[in-house]
């Protein structure tokens, strides 16, 4: 006979929910962050954190712009020809190490190969952010554990239940942090190879 899982006990089917619907936001936010870590070519995604002062209003770059990448050129061709300047200027303060020319109509940024040091860098980085992202992620178990054992306590679900639900609880948990893992490790590979 099969033992009944967690979304299958009433007293825990919420909680459930909730709990794989924030890990997976969280391996979500940290797929987009890998997405826009740079890497010796270019990628539209570099420009993601990018917030333009937009008539007075932080908007990110790709609501006011059309971004394209090639090679080693990304291409920025502002809706509004009148915010080119504020849009170069956001390029530039958002320390990317980019260094965007504007000829009038559109914006050309140079994506320059990475050095040794700064892959080693953002090898750091990538890994300060996988860390944030796990710690997250217990962050999120915990609450979790919190919550099933409070069931246990409201004798809304049975000692057998909460120890199933913990156990699986944990799984849900390692099974999240290892798809950040094995994202990181590829990412990484990636920073480290030159092209």
């Amino acid at each position: 006979m099969a033992q009944p899982t967690m979304a299958a006990v009433a007293g825990l089917k919420e909680t459930y929910a909730q709990l794989k619907s924030r890990m997976e936001r969280a391996v979500e936010d940290f797929r987009r962050e890998m997405a826009g870590t740079r890497t010796g070519r270019a990628n539209v995604h570099m420009l993601d954190g990018v917030m333009v002062d937009y008539y007075g209003t932080q908007t990110p770059l790709n609501q006011i712009a059309t971004v394209h990448a090639e090679a080693q050129l990304i291409t920025v061709q502002a809706w509004d020809t009148s915010q080119l300047q504020a849009t170069e200027k956001a390029i530039r303060a958002a320390d990317l190490g980019l260094n965007p020319m504007n000829d009038g109509k559109v914006i050309r940024v140079p994506v320059p190969p990475l050095t040794e040091e700064r892959r080693r860098e953002m090898v750091k980085h990538l890994h300060k952010v996988l860390e944030e992202h796990r710690t997250a992620v217990r962050n999120i178990r915990r609450d979790g554990n919190d919550a099933i054992r409070k069931a246990l306590k409201d004798k809304k679900i049975t000692e057998d239940e909460e120890k199933r639900a913990l156990d699986e609880i944990q799984k849900l948990t390692d099974d999240e942090i290892k798809k950040m893992e094995d994202m990181s490790k590829a990412k990484e590979k990636e920073v480290l190879e030159i092209k």
